[in-house]
């Protein structure tokens, strides 16, 4: 019998395929993860994604279903004895079982330093072991080279809530493992706020459904409502990461975002970066850089607004700055589009990495002569030459302000009229 204190997600960790919850392109009908399970022909390989999605329980699927003995050790905490003992074992159960290779589970790999990933390299190239690792930080980054060369990389999704239903169904009716013995109810909609509130976690859908279920019991009641479940559990759970995927994904989803003129999207993007913990200043910056290279000439007063809003905001500080920033980003979304001024400078630096380094012109220098004054000219611009080999960089647009910037340059120079 399980303790009862023992957590739901724990205790309802599915004990076959089938009971497995999404990840359908690895995992449904023909899918390459559970084909080669079916076949027991499973290679080395690595389970990345975020918290509570299933990584762990189908490793330990895997074991069952294809009767591998299975080794596990946890990469935070392990030491390096612990490592060798478990290279050691799996070389012992092969030559036990027939020259059937043990599963070999790390998990969160990305934590062993490189000398220790390398240290399970011999035994993963001559199949002395299957290696399985799991890994919330992305591995094509995290894991030695020479290691994920040999291995193939699973990426697992968030789970969608009609994926988590099922399970939050057989929860709350499980009298074995699950809530069943509370005789506490909930409708269908009361359990898609659970799962829409788990942010794409099975671990999280579960424990709010616990505590809810539980809150309700305690009170003598029968049946849970989304209210109940926002008094038990407080509001969603926002997946965010500032050091991982979602701290850069969804940075690139604001830029994007304010890039494509949809105020909208890039309102919601600042929001769940605020939401998830977000550094403020982070976020400035990267507002300040959308405004010069985004909006650009098409609107010059953009980057002011960028910069008046970083500053206001880092006086005021959070809640309120959320406010001026939302302003600034929908003030970035709105206005009209020019990238011609990271262009011409990307132009420029090219020339300049090629090595064309071109002199000063004598007139130009400090002790130069020759210099024409334009302010002289009631113009205030006269003909002279600025490099002594003119070339094309800037490309005025004609959105926006920068349509008269072009205008301009086109009565000044010949190159614009081009």
């Amino acid at each position: 019998m399980i303790a009862s204190d023992t957590p739901l997600a724990e205790r309802m960790r599915p004990r076959a395929l089938e009971e497995y919850c999404g990840q359908k392109q690895l995992m449904g009908a023909g899918a390459p993860l559970r084909s080669l399970i079916e076949s027991a022909r499973i290679p080395s390989c690595i389970l990345y994604g975020p918290p509570g999605v299933g990584k762990t329980t189908l490793v330990r699927l895997i074991a069952k279903h294809t009767g591998r003995s299975l080794l596990e050790i946890n990469a935070v905490s392990a030491k390096v004895a612990e490592l060798r003992d478990l290279v050691e074992d799996a070389k012992r159960l092969k030559a036990l079982g027939g020259g059937v290779s043990a599963l070999a589970f790390v998990d969160e790999l990305y934590h062993f330093n490189s000398s220790q990933q390398n240290a399970l390299l011999p035994s993963v190239e001559k199949g002395d072991l299957i290696l399985i690792g799991t890994t919330t930080e992305n591995p094509r980054y995290e894991i030695n080279k020479t290691l994920l060369s040999r291995m193939v990389v699973f990426d697992l999704k968030p789970l969608a809530p009609y994926e988590l239903m099922p399970l939050l169904r057989r929860a709350l009716s499980d009298r074995e493992r699950g809530l069943g013995s509370l005789e506490v109810a909930a409708s269908d909609e009361t359990l898609l706020f659970i799962a829409e509130s788990a942010g794409g976690d099975a671990r999280q859908s579960l424990t709010r459904l616990e505590v809810a279920a539980s809150f309700v019991a305690a009170l003598g009641g029968s049946a849970l409502s989304e209210d109940i479940v926002t008094r038990a559990v407080g509001g969603a759970s926002v997946r965010f990461d500032r050091k991982g995927d979602d701290h850069y994904s969804i940075i690139s989803a604001m830029i994007k975002s304010i890039r494509g003129s949809d105020p909208d999207a890039a309102v919601y993007w600042l929001a769940r970066l605020l939401a998830g913990g977000e550094d403020m200043r982070f976020i400035c910056r990267r507002v300040m850089i959308s405004a010069a290279e985004d909006i650009g000439l098409a609107d010059p007063g953009a980057i002011s607004v960028a910069a008046s809003a970083a500053y206001a905001a880092d006086m005021i500080g959070l809640p309120e700055a959320r406010i001026i920033l939302s302003e600034a980003v929908i003030y970035l979304a709105s206005a009209p589009k020019s990238n011609s001024a990271y262009l011409a400078v990307d132009r420029a630096d090219k020339d300049i990495q090629k090595g064309e380094i071109q002199p000063v012109p004598h007139h130009l220098k400090p002790d130069g002569s020759g210099y024409l004054y334009p302010h002289d000219d009631p113009r205030h611009w006269l003909p002279q030459a600025y490099m002594e080999d003119p070339k094309r960089y800037y490309y005025p647009g004609e959105l926006g302000y920068e349509r008269h910037i072009g205008e301009r340059l086109k009565r000044l120079w010949r190159r614009f009229s081009q």
